[in-house]
């Protein structure tokens, strides 16, 4: 079978099987097999490309799908360029349950569906036009997936560092309910007191109202460590 020299890009390098994660790596790759086939089974989801060059001619990332090694002896593999064209709102996995109410807090559309299964994650990602953030890269290699992101890092705060370095999207703060997603709008203390503890009632006469679950919001102790997650993310 003939063979073909890859290399990506240096950000998409720790995606590769590790025996592959040097300068280039030479597969086999039949003349009918598409660049975007033959980069999945490297390990590398179309949705961290950007274009790529077979035999020196460059290819928009549109064209993965449909381009066929044919004989070409070597293969340059872009990754994606920043910030990512999207539809401002997002699909969450059951793994980022912490980084969507993180980005509800910053305002941004973030549906997080815990218990979906890699089918309909796929189908509602495309149905409703969201972008899929997943840890699991095995689920951005379905072709149902509208567009995403393989999100890397375990660790939150870098997660959403990435998120919003990625896409940029548009923030408002405190304008989401952080349980649903769903938006927020104000209500006097009087509509709400009888859901309120007396000491609250007392305290506080500023207070919002989720559009969706009914949850009652307002800037209590715990909204100090809140702002500063707000502070971060703005800056």
């Amino acid at each position: 079978m003939p063979q073909v020299s890859v290399e990506v890009d240096p950000s998409l390098r720790s995606l590769l099987p590790r025996r592959d994660r040097g300068d280039r790596v030479v597969r086999d790759a039949a003349p009918t097999e598409t660049v975007a086939h033959l980069l999945q089974v490297l390990g590398v989801p179309l949705t961290e490309v950007g274009a790529a060059s077979v035999d020196g001619r460059r290819i928009g990332r549109q064209a993965l799908r449909t381009t066929h090694i044919g004989h070409s002896s070597t293969l340059d593999v872009e990754a994606r360029g920043r910030p990512q064209p999207n539809s401002g709102r997002f699909l969450l996995d059951v793994h980022l349950g912490t980084l969507a109410r993180r980005m509800r807090l910053l305002g941004i559309d973030a549906a997080y569906e815990p218990d979906g299964d890699d089918s309909s994650l796929a189908t509602r990602s495309a149905t409703e036009q969201r972008e899929l953030l997943t840890r699991d890269r095995g689920l951005l290699f379905r072709r149902t997936v509208r567009d995403g992101a393989l999100i890397r890092s375990d660790d939150v705060d870098a997660q959403l560092d990435d998120v919003l370095s990625r896409f940029a999207p548009r923030l408002a703060p405190w304008t989401r309910c952080l349980r649903c997603g769903a938006l927020l709008e104000e209500v006097s203390a009087t509509e709400v007191a009888t859901e309120l503890e007396p000491g609250t009632r007392r305290t506080y006469r500023s207070f919002s109202r989720c559009t969706g679950c009914g949850r009652v919001y307002w800037r209590g102790a715990h909204s100090r460590r809140l702002e500063e997650l707000v502070r971060r993310a703005t800056s």
